[in-house]
């Protein structure tokens, strides 16, 4: 009698179990590498097509104030899969990792009875099995991508745990696709590029690479929406950071921290948008509420989840964002403070030269388009203040977002703006204290006045381009 109750008891229990797991929604997220928020139909752009990005947005809710941590591919993945700034999980220059001993975002979802699988780019190439994931596939390099991998593992999957699916797309990382359908004359140059037919012809092949990462989300939407109950499940979309253009990847800059953000699911109304002010560190905490867990506290990323429900039209008044390096690429260890009104940017060492890929790296690179700049600059003033400004810059920065969304004209030495200066930077000092960031130089950087040289493992293919 008594075994047949114990039996029973387990069965029950067993059942319960169940029936909590299948309450509990899914969670898909999907991931761009390099895609900055203006470049896309749901943010305004006229001259790129992005009709799957263009569908989730009619079907859910657009934050239009979404950042990142950092505007580089590991340092930014490592923010979200651990709720931690850079200098806190220690991944602060590119390719580098978060600490072992630091509890990642699987293993908080898969406390709470998920399944939780990463196909393609999702923390950083070969990062993948360090976090934690229950399945890992598609991380090598090139322009490879997670979907195919990701659709396979749905239409096979017969798992009765509720799923939390992770899939990155390496579009549009470079390198960009040689051809293009769109026309170099009808794209449209932001104001801080040199608008130059090199220039033109270069962004043409970004958006065609902008339209194969849309293209992999559709093939994604598609998936989910015929193994997944739609009634049940949580769709995100976002980026990394922003495209590898110049004053966007590896910089502070909107261009470099802003980044797209849709969200669909139960409970989010259709065609709605939000300014509540994000970052890529919240999502950790907001997709553990979702799947019932509380959010947890040593962190520093917050819920966004009541946002999500249409409970709450704000989230944060001010973000943080930090940038350290990229190998011998990039040295230039930047922090910011942004509002919704105001940016502030420190520049660490603006005795520092500021170069990237994009000038001491080869052919896909974008050599070819910024020497097109240079050339420009020679006989045209405001070519030549732009690329000045690429390679000098001073120690402080302010920008009036509402006036300037740019950022074009610095303010930090205006006298009406000096208590606003003042205020953001002794606010930029505590934070960096409270996060014990050392404002530590990785590599050795490059000094103004010396040359921007190609780097010795890019100087072949940048001969080849010629």
């Amino acid at each position: 009698m008594t075994n047949r109750f114990l039996s029973c008891f387990l069965l029950l229990l067993s059942c319960a179990d169940l029936s909590v797991a299948a309450d509990k929604p899914n969670l898909v997220i999907f991931i761009c590498d390099d895609l900055g928020s203006l470049e896309l139909q749901p943010y305004g752009a006229t001259d790129v097509r992005t009709p799957h990005m263009q569908r989730l947005a009619n079907e859910g809710l657009k934050f239009t104030q979404a950042f990142v941590a950092s505007p580089s591919c590991a340092p930014s993945r490592a923010a979200l899969l651990t709720g931690l700034m850079p200098a806190r999980n220690g991944a602060e220059p590119n390719h580098s990792r978060p600490r072992a001993e630091i509890k990642k975002l699987p293993a908080y979802l898969q406390e709470l009875g998920y399944e939780v699988a990463s196909f393609g780019k999702v923390a950083h190439y070969g990062h993948g099995p360090y976090y934690g994931f229950d399945a890992v596939g598609g991380e090598g390099g090139g322009n490879y991508t997670g979907v195919g991998l990701a659709v396979e593992f749905l239409n096979k999957r017969q798992s009765e745990k509720p799923l939390a699916l992770f899939v990155g797309t390496n579009w549009p990382h470079v390198p960009w696709p040689e051809m293009s359908e769109y026309d170099p004359a009808a794209v449209k140059v932001p104001p801080e590029h040199v608008d130059t037919p090199l220039m033109r012809k270069w962004r043409t092949r970004y958006y065609a690479a902008v339209t194969k990462g849309d293209d992999d989300l559709g093939q994604v939407l598609a998936a989910v929406e015929q193994k997944l109950d739609p009634r049940n499940t949580f769709v995100f979309f976002t980026s990394d950071h922003g495209a590898q253009l110049p004053f966007g990847k590896w910089n502070l800059y909107d261009a470099g921290i802003r980044v797209p953000l849709i969200v669909k699911g139960p409970g989010i109304k259709a065609a709605s948008k939000t300014d509540a002010m994000v970052t890529w560190i919240d999502l950790l905490p907001t997709l553990v509420e979702l799947g019932g867990g509380a959010p947890p506290a040593d962190i520093d990323g917050r819920s966004f989840a009541a946002a999500l429900r249409g409970e709450k039209q704000t989230h944060r008044e001010e973000i943080f964002a930090t940038h350290s390096g990229d190998r011998e690429f990039n040295v230039y260890p930047i922090r910011c403070l942004r509002t919704p009104g105001w940016k502030y940017i420190l520049n660490l060492h603006p005795e520092f030269q500021y170069a990237t890929h994009i000038n001491r790296g080869g052919a896909r690179d974008g050599l070819e388009y910024f020497r097109s700049w240079e050339d420009a600059a020679k006989i045209d003033s405001l070519a030549r203040q732009i690329v000045q400004r690429y390679k000098q810059r001073p120690r402080e920065e302010l920008y009036d977002l509402a006036a300037d969304p740019h950022e074009l004209t610095n303010l930090a030495d205006k006298d009406e703006h000096s208590l606003r200066l003042a205020q953001m930077r002794a606010k930029v000092a505590g934070w960096m204290k409270d996060q014990n960031d050392q404002g530590t130089v990785f590599n050795e950087p490059l000094l103004i006045g010396q040359e921007a040289t190609l780097l010795p493992t890019q100087v072949g293919k940048a001969k080849a381009a010629k």
